[in-house]
């Protein structure tokens, strides 16, 4: 199925730079919800599918996602960490620059990379390193992560399918991160939930994914302080 296949491509080298902005311009509309607690900063570092390419400021999944969580009264800043076209190689490059660069560490980290990897022919092993090396990263700095888990085409062979997409069950295992196994499961069969070149969700594919995955996230978050 070609859309099965196109899932997994999050951006090029060719890509639109994503549109600017980031969770803390939040409509007027979600600064009115009540919410309790402490802020709990989550940093959403990935690929397109996080930097929200091809959709408005304010329907990207960080943005999404950080409205869902204050609409159950969570006090959540969800901070947009994607960059289109990154593999994660470019991701274990930036890593550590990116939280250093926050005001203060996030409560959890949103680890979300890998389908550029399958789409540039990068075999499991580096990007299982890649992984490996970004994970010890947020563990040395004791930054619980919930790793947003791809999965392989049938066509890349089963190998290759059997590699990848283990990869993801068993860094959470080691490492003690949370998983979600494959986080596109809600919308990858359905074409009307992506744009026009069949990779990047629609806004209302995200606020599906979203749906989807908001559980997850908040079970992800450690108790407050």
């Amino acid at each position: 199925m070609v859309i099965a296949f196109t899932l997994v491509s999050c951006g090029t080298s060719e890509d639109v730079a994503p549109v600017e902005g980031s969770a803390a311009e939040a409509p007027e509309a979600v600064a009115d919800i009540v919410v309790e607690g402490p802020e709990r900063r989550i940093l959403a570092f990935g690929d397109s599918l996080f930097a929200g390419y091809g959709l408005e400021e304010q329907q990207g999944y960080p943005e999404q996602l950080e409205d869902a969580m204050r609409a159950r009264g969570i006090n959540a800043r969800v901070i947009d960490a994607g960059v289109s076209g990154d593999t994660s190689a470019a991701g274990r490059q930036r890593l550590a620059f990116t939280l250093d660069a926050q005001e203060t560490k996030p409560d959890l980290v949103l680890l979300e990379l890998g389908g550029n990897d399958m789409l540039r022919g990068i075999q499991p092993d580096q990007t299982r390193a890649n992984f490996e090396a970004m994970l010890q990263e947020l563990q040395s700095r004791e930054i619980p992560v919930l790793l947003m888990g791809m999965r392989s085409p049938p066509n890349y062979g089963p190998e290759y399918q059997q590699q990848f997409d283990g990869l993801y069950g068993d860094l959470a295992q080691e490492y003690g991160a949370s998983l979600v196994p494959f986080w596109l499961e809600s919308i990858y069969e359905d074409p009307s939930l992506f744009l026009e070149d069949r990779i990047h969700p629609t806004a209302e594919g995200i606020a599906a994914l979203v749906n989807d995955t908001v559980d997850d996230v908040e079970g992800a978050l450690p108790t407050a302080d």
